[in-house]
């Protein structure tokens, strides 16, 4: 049961946290075009920009403008095959991540009581309070270090995007890509946004991770997505008139198909997290 318990937290915890951020393009962005094909982004005769430029020149200035204001409130639903999961609450960046949510979780080989679990994120660790004590403590503690080593080259990537996880970072992505073109004007929740969308293969995907990933867990992770049937992710971002990604939504084809939609408000916001007592804390080991 106590095993049973702390698999759920991870599950819900680590998936969750997978839907906030796409993975970090890891080519040169200076240029708008990151690492990514640009094929059909020169400028027309004229010295107009083709419409692949302007979209990227869109992406850039809201990747720098999100990255900028360092907080958000955040609230989304990321499902993965049967389970799916909720999340509301608040994150800061500033200085690598922190976050407070309330995660609710429902369906999977693992189930979920369905009531909500409380989740505290730092830059070096993850806490979680399911509302039922476990050895008279409320908290569980996952050291990224210790789930890395256990996970192997998901391990790996996850350490990364718990380390140095914000909005932009999806934003980036795409721009690494040079794969993206503008879809239209949409309201989203009632901000006038606009809506730009991209589809990268699976082996783009993982090629453009971030420089702390190894190229053994880059193609140990790709062989992983593979093996689940995974073949391409399309990401679709809707970006204010101020510049600020309000909504993204990611989707991957697989066995177990993964689907995500998270939404961002309230840049500036203030956060506060303050981790759990050891007194009052299990370790994962």
């Amino acid at each position: 049961m106590r095993t049973t318990r702390i698999a759920v937290a991870v599950a819900a915890g680590v998936v969750m946290m997978a839907g906030l951020t796409a993975c970090n393009g890891g080519g040169d962005k200076s240029n708008g075009t990151g690492g990514g094909s640009a094929s059909g982004g020169s400028n027309d005769a004229a010295g107009a920009k083709s419409p692949l430029d302007a979209a990227l020149a869109s992406l850039k200035a809201a990747s720098q403008q999100t990255n900028g204001k360092n907080s958000a409130k955040v609230e989304g639903t990321t499902k993965n095959g049967a389970m799916t999961q909720t999340m509301k609450g608040a994150m800061d960046w500033a200085s690598g991540m922190h976050m407070s949510a309330d995660i609710t979780q429902a369906g999977g080989p693992m189930g979920g009581s369905g009531k909500p679990m409380k989740a505290l994120y730092t830059p070096d660790a993850m806490y979680m309070n399911m509302g039922m004590p476990m050895g008279g403590k409320n908290w569980i503690k996952y050291d990224y270090d210790v789930m890395a080593k256990k996970m192997g080259a998901a391990g790996a990537l996850m350490k990364d995007m718990m380390n140095n996880n914000n909005p932009g970072r999806s934003v980036d992505l795409l721009i690494a890509s040079g794969k993206v073109k503008e879809v239209g004007k949409e309201d989203v929740r009632g901000v006038q946004a606009t809506h730009y969308s991209g589809t990268l293969s699976v082996s783009e995907l993982t090629r453009m991770q971030t420089k702390n990933v190894s190229e053994a867990d880059l193609k140990s992770l790709e062989g992983q997505l593979q093996a689940l049937g995974a073949k391409n992710e399309t990401i679709d971002l809707w970006v204010s008139s101020d510049n600020l990604l309000v909504k993204k939504h990611e989707q991957m084809d697989a066995k177990s198909p993964y689907d995500s939609t998270v939404y961002y408000s309230d840049y500036g916001t203030k956060v506060s997290v303050t981790p759990p007592p050891a007194s009052d804390t299990t370790e994962y080991k």
